[in-house]
């Protein structure tokens, strides 16, 4: 069995893969990783090989007791990938971005697909139809926009992401809200759009944290999957067998 670990910038996940099917899928504030790790054995004691994405702080401490454990394979650029990386700077691409554009090799094999993962940052990826990475976008999270205005204004106050009811807001809540939230909307259709245009048989995948408070207010066709990022990573394991 396989276990997949994916520390983000707030929260970890832990997922557990045997071959290509999804076990067990747990999410946890970083500080309880220990903890997490030792249920995740007792449960599955059958665990051979681990790998290990992190785009958030992930301790040596933990990384040292995850090894004691299982041969652990941290997420680079220099692995085996399924995809020819077009990237000028492949050494800054993120992990999570080539766990990404991994899955979408997997899953959708010889199409145009753009990946858009609305996490803390919002990133866009494109995989070309002949399995060429070209690269794609970052832009502010939904989060981030919230807590952005709060710290860089005097009075606007920092608020949890809602659905706005209405375009025009008519309090400073409502049309944070509908700044925030339809400023996100327009942007990923805005993008789609523009994809859309210049590639044929366009397949989306929208993944990450707020895909589903945002996947039924855009008005493109899409295809949610929350598990994008993790399948990818166990697709990378997979592939890179002997370097554990």
């Amino acid at each position: 069995m396989n276990l997949v670990i994916d520390v983000g910038n707030t929260l970890l996940k832990l997922a557990i893969f045997q071959k290509n099917k999804l076990e067990f899928k747990k999410t946890c504030l970083k500080k309880d990783f220990l903890e997490l790790l030792g249920e995740a054995f007792e449960a599955f004691p059958s665990i051979t090989k681990c790998i290990v994405s992190s785009v958030g702080q992930f301790t040596d401490h933990q990384l040292l007791k995850l090894k004691q454990r299982v041969p652990v394979l941290e997420l680079s650029h220099e692995l085996s990938l399924p995809f020819t990386n077009k990237y000028s700077t492949p050494k800054t691409l993120g992990v999570d971005r080539i766990a990404l554009v991994s899955a979408a090799a997997k899953v959708y094999p010889k199409r145009n697909v753009l990946i858009i993962d609305t996490g803390s940052c919002i990133t866009y990826d494109f995989l070309s139809e002949d399995n060429a990475y070209l690269g794609g976008a970052i832009s502010p999270g939904v989060e981030m926009r919230y807590k952005a205005m709060h710290t860089f204004t005097a009075k606007l106050p920092l608020l949890e992401a809602s659905s706005p009811k209405m375009m025009v807001g008519n309090t400073t809540a409502a049309s944070m809200h509908a700044g925030v939230v339809h400023g996100v909307l327009f942007e990923i259709d805005g993008f789609i759009s523009a994809y859309k245009e210049k590639y044929d048989d366009l397949t989306i995948i929208l993944t990450g944290g707020d895909a589903h408070f945002l996947r039924d207010s855009l008005k493109n066709d899409i295809f949610a999957n929350s598990n994008f990022l993790l399948e990818g990573l166990n697709y990378i394991l997979e592939l890179n067998n002997n370097e554990c």
